[in-house]
């Protein structure tokens, strides 16, 4: 097991740059997910770490070794695929020994080999069946098994879900992150789906254009997002015009289009009186109040309600745009609002956090 480095790393495709100076360091042990839209780079960024795609510049470490220039069978890396990559015309048996078959393991080894990973995720009963006569939860079990067998120094996993219905996707990422506790061994997982990073990862880096725009651990970049496309893109967010018009030691009070003043959390920027902004704001760390008993928050209307059983959902009218939010049902002791009601949206300074208004940035 080994830490993961990039240094530095470019890759252009012609006049494309899918990776922009890319700079990762992963540290031994960790669950890193890089996390970003289609055409991000991600997967990019995973192919140059298994030696699928050179890069245009730049070093990346296994260990102490730069294997930059490396063939992918000397780079001690396992990669599953979304595909899965399983050969047809072997058994489950041998698709998991194949690894060891190429290096050429001793059989006798290679077989307690297969044994133990194969009772490890309870696929021992399949060994002498193939791909074709397995589910998909089944296939990825074995493409799983195929990867750890080989006790790899990393683990890459390329969208390794995608083929999977929802229900499995949440019932396979449990499985995956169980295994890779118990393994201890340094993984990287590429995917565009936020809830399986965040609730997978022990560090999530978030990929926009080719470059690293935020790296941290999930819970500071689900609350801590430092602009409007982390906040966008991991979860849903309200992004609410604002301008500064205090400065405090801990914060800074902003001012919305419709008046409402407001002391919200400065994040990592620095901000000075007048500064035009985007106040970010998770639908569950929000609440609904009767207009005439709140003593703060934002003023509005409520244009749409959904009730759910546990949860109800609203959407508010506020001047400059809609506020949507979740509130647990059982904190309302039955209470909802109807459409038309007039209200005010509370905002809490510790779930609020002050972004640049940047969306229009290149």
């Amino acid at each position: 097991m080994s830490a993961v480095r990039y240094e530095a790393v470019e890759k252009r495709f012609g006049a494309f740059a899918a990776l922009r100076s890319l700079n990762l360091d992963v540290p031994d042990h960790a669950f890193l997910a890089l996390l970003g839209p289609s055409g991000c780079g991600k997967t990019t960024a995973l192919r140059i770490l298994a030696g699928l795609e050179l890069p245009t510049d730049g070093r990346v470490f296994i260990g102490e070794r730069n294997v930059t220039r490396l063939q992918p069978r000397d780079r001690d890396v396992a990669m599953v695929f979304q595909s899965y990559a399983l050969y047809p015309h072997m058994t489950v048996a041998e698709n998991i020994a194949y690894p060891l078959r190429i290096r050429k393991i001793d059989p006798t080894e290679r077989e307690r080999r297969v044994s133990e990973v194969a009772a490890a995720l309870e696929v021992g009963h399949l060994l002498d069946r193939r791909p074709a006569q397995l589910s998909g939860g089944q296939r990825q079990r074995i493409a799983l098994a195929r990867a750890i067998v080989r006790e790899p120094a990393a683990f890459l996993m390329d969208e390794p879900l995608s083929n999977l219905d929802a229900r499995l996707r949440v019932t396979m990422r449990g499985e995956i992150k169980r295994l890779c506790q118990r393994l201890g061994t340094t993984t990287l997982y590429v995917t565009h789906d936020q809830a399986e990073a965040l609730s997978l990862s022990t560090r999530v880096d978030v990929l926009s254009n080719g470059v690293l725009v935020q790296e941290g651990r999930p819970e500071e970049i689900y609350w801590k997002p430092r602009n409007a496309f982390v906040a966008e893109f991991v979860g849903a967010a309200n992004l609410v015009p604002a301008r500064v018009v205090e400065l405090r030691e801990m914060g800074v009070v902003v001012e919305t289009e419709g008046g409402a003043r407001l002391p919200v959390g400065s994040g990592t920027h620095t901000w000075s009186m007048g500064d035009a902004a985007l106040l970010c704001l998770r639908p569950e760390a929000l609440r609904v109040e009767e207009a005439a008993l709140a003593p703060g928050g934002i003023p509005g209307t409520v244009t749409a309600h959904v009730f759910e059983g546990s949860r109800q959902l609203y959407d508010v009218s506020i001047p400059g745009g809609i506020i949507k939010i979740e509130m647990i049902t059982s904190a309302l002791v039955g209470r909802s609002f109807k459409l038309g009601d007039h209200v005010k949206v509370e905002v809490s300074p510790e779930t609020s956090i002050l972004l640049p208004d940047d969306r229009g940035a290149a």
